[in-house]
């Protein structure tokens, strides 16, 4: 009897940047870690579409949608979050 191999499907490689380096980045309501980890890390996507949200208290959110495919070159991302004005 052989063994059936199951492929893992191929991820895109997310590059992240962005300011302030400790905003919270959020993808598919899993939290990932603060902006500079996940800069420094990167993150596989699987394909499909992913929602991306990047937020800290006191500047307004970074709320996307990003669409992944196999074979597809890595994705760049560069979110600067504004203030909220007082």
């Amino acid at each position: 009897m052989g063994c059936a191999i199951h492929p893992q499907p191929i991820t895109t490689s997310l590059r992240v940047r962005g300011a302030p380096a400790d905003a919270r980045v959020t993808i598919d309501d899993q939290y990932l870690g603060a902006l500079a980890f996940v800069a420094r890390r990167g993150v596989a996507l699987p394909p499909g579409e992913h929602r991306i949200t990047v937020e800290k208290p006191g500047y307004f959110p970074f709320d996307g949608v990003i669409v992944a495919e196999e074979g597809m070159a890595p994705i760049a991302l560069e979110i600067v979050l504004e203030r909220i004005p007082e």
